[in-house]
């Protein structure tokens, strides 16, 4: 599937790019949003920033003078705009969660659809890898991940049943392998499930492996820091944990004017163009005076 950058017309209405703007793209991902909003700049400057040291090439592949890319994680947005010698910029834009490129990229682990190593790094060249996690952690720790999360009801069950599995040698390696053996500890047998069994699990392993909550909550207090006035920080957000950590920033900081009392959500027709738009929320905030 290629990139189809999500809520796009409406993250950049509330990001409101002004062309001779500073803005930052804390997500690169595929590049559709950097694209959207290098169009609208006319002697302005994008910083683009991805953890995913694959996303350089698409950047790359743009060929815009006025995009920087830098491979790194969002929460050290502060440090990256320091060593550029940029003091403010007008908007900051976060498009959270699993980018199209990684989610189809079997490589990477993230889908349980598709048999690869459980791995589920945004950065396959640094920290534990979901399969080290789960051989390691406690089954205290499993259950915590699991329930923090994955919001998983069975967090406890299937913590158990992956520590005896690991005792006896036989704990699944691949995703697919992996789902399968979830799917048989949590699934409820005559109950149709509108996801798969595994899904949550999956989306807590994903979650602790980049330590995703924690570094959301930093970049999104970096990203306010950064803003001169009138400018604006653009959120969207998947699943409920991303949701709360960005309206608890939003709403939580005295220098932000909340621009969405309710979360922004794509229309029927967006969803039925790409299906994985169909979870999203969006969020935005404007800087007061300084």
């Amino acid at each position: 599937m290629s990139h189809i950058p999500v809520l796009e017309h409406a993250a950049l209405a509330y990001l409101a790019v002004s062309p001779h703007g500073t803005y930052v793209d804390a997500t690169f991902g595929g590049g559709g949003h950097s694209r959207a909003i290098l169009a609208r700049l006319h002697g302005g400057r994008l910083i683009a920033i991805d953890a995913d040291p694959e996303a350089a090439a698409r950047a790359e592949a743009i060929g815009d003078a006025a995009l920087e890319f830098v491979h790194a994680n969002f929460r050290g947005l502060a440090e990256i705009l320091a060593q550029r010698g940029i003091a403010r910029v007008d908007g900051v834009l976060f498009d959270l969660g699993v980018s199209s490129m990684q989610f189809d990229d079997p490589r990477r682990g993230f889908s349980l659809s598709k048999p690869a190593p459980l791995d589920m790094r945004m950065n396959r060249y640094a920290g534990r890898s979901a399969y080290d996690v789960l051989t390691t952690a406690s089954e205290h720790e499993l259950a915590e991940i699991f329930h923090a999360f994955g919001e998983e009801r069975a967090a406890r069950r299937v913590a158990r049943a992956i520590v005896a599995r690991r005792r006896s040698g036989e704990l699944p390696t691949t995703t697919t392998d992996f789902a399968r053996f979830v799917a048989g500890v949590v699934q409820r047998h005559g109950h149709r499930e509108r996801l798969h069994p595994a899904t949550r699990i999956f989306q807590a392993l994903r979650i602790a492996v980049n330590d995703e909550l924690d570094a959301l909550a930093e970049g999104l207090s970096a990203a306010v820091d950064s803003l001169r006035e009138g400018g604006r920080v653009v959120a969207i957000s998947f699943h409920s944990l991303e949701d709360r950590v960005v309206k608890h920033v939003l709403r939580g900081d005295e220098r932000i004017d909340e621009l969405t009392k309710k979360p922004v959500r794509p229309e029927p027709e967006e969803i039925a163009e790409n299906p994985r738009a169909r979870s999203a929320k969006l969020r935005a905030g404007e800087r007061r005076a300084l």
